[in-house]
């Protein structure tokens, strides 16, 4: 039998990525999915990433900014109103 062989010319890697949240699970203040953009972003991925609290709330960084940075917001969560403190890193037992 003839060995044969091959030789690679090219070779383009494909790589997607998906956050630790639940599928359905959308942005507080936005209501976008987790997985999509805010108002801010143009494109999906790290242009837009997650910040958790300590809450266990998760929201799109900017929407975040723009709440807390707002008068109304008093530095608390838009979600439960008690004083949000970011997480240092998300844990995977979150929902």
């Amino acid at each position: 039998m003839p060995e044969l062989r091959l030789t690679r010319s090219d070779w383009h890697a494909v790589a997607i990525w998906k956050w630790d949240v639940a599928q359905d699970d959308v942005c507080g203040i936005c209501r976008v999915a987790y997985d999509g953009t805010c108002s801010d972003c143009k494109v999906p991925g790290d242009d837009c990433p997650l910040i958790w609290g300590k809450c266990t709330h998760v929201f799109h960084m900017h929407c975040l900014f723009k709440w807390l940075n707002s008068e109304g917001s008093k530095q608390q969560c838009p979600m439960d109103r008690r004083p949000f403190v970011q997480e240092t890193a998300p844990t995977t037992n979150r929902k």
